[in-house]
């Protein structure tokens, strides 16, 4: 089958996609489905991330390819429903951020970020045709836990309730704390869960209040802590051992060691 040739990119992908999705296409593509694709969806979104993250513009490029093939893939599953084609979904989201900016495409002033959200959330609201919605509503079920907590603090805190300050969110964990504490003390599984959840939204309050990403900031401990452990499996295989043939003190040794020659200075025990 001849490779369609078109001078818009855009058109030549939906004709590409349209042909893998035929009878005389690919059998993989065409046994898809809108639920298979949703884990690819998620991955291709994370690959998106680690691009950036890397740095290197031509990774970046072809990851948000891969990301734009997913909008594509599922606008065709859609057209063949009859629901909707690729067009029909760039011409929603263009139309939507028309609207959604009267401060750029209007009349409407505005004397800077904080007024542009809240009138974001304002025009969200109007557009709901079933009556007012909670601000809380239409966070994806799916996001991390972390970020999930961070965009509902910043929904709420829009319209005013939120920590004056970020000291009163600190006086808070201190508190909550102190009920994790306690709900373990007693051994209720139940207690201690909501408790640790509550210490967990309230970091993330912290971090939000001095305008820092909770995901990202565990993210980047996660990859500090797994970086650094694998120097200690460096360290300890090459005495000849094993990690199970290792004391704790023997890790411990390790661990600040590795820390030690990252410029650290250790306070004792094992800090990440």
């Amino acid at each position: 089958m001849t490779v369609p040739e078109h001078s818009d990119p855009l058109e030549r992908l939906v004709e590409i996609m349209r042909i893998l999705r035929s009878d005389h296409g690919c059998p993989w593509d065409r046994e898809q489905t809108l639920e298979s694709l949703k884990p690819n969806l998620i991955e291709e979104s994370y690959e998106v991330l680690d691009a950036i993250d890397s740095g290197d513009s031509e990774k970046l490029k072809e990851e948000l390819g891969d990301l734009l093939l997913q909008v594509v893939f599922q606008s065709q599953l859609c057209t063949e429903k009859g629901l909707f084609n690729f067009k029909d979904v760039a011409a929603r989201i263009a139309d939507k951020l028309v609207v959604r900016h009267p401060h750029v495409f209007g009349d409407t002033s505005v004397s800077g970020t904080d007024e542009v959200l809240e009138n974001w959330e304002k025009i969200k609201r109007d557009e709901n045709n079933n009556g007012p919605r909670s601000i809380t509503e239409g966070i994806p079920r799916h996001l991390p836990a972390l970020h999930k907590a961070e965009q509902v603090q910043k929904r709420v805190a829009r319209v005013g309730f939120d920590w004056s300050k970020s000291s009163d969110a600190f006086n808070k964990l201190d508190e909550e704390i102190d009920e994790l504490k306690e709900a373990v003390s007693t051994g209720n599984k139940d207690s201690v869960q909501s408790e640790l959840g509550d210490v967990l939204f309230t970091v993330v309050n912290i971090a939000r209040l001095n305008g820092y990403h909770a995901e990202q900031a565990l993210n980047d401990t996660v990859n500090r802590f797994s970086s650094r452990f694998r120097l200690v499996e460096d360290r300890v295989h090459a005495q000849g051992k094993s990690l199970s043939e290792c004391t704790l003190e023997e890790l411990d040794s390790h661990w600040n060691d590795v820390k030690a020659e990252e410029g650290y200075v250790q306070r004792g025990g094992r800090e990440v």
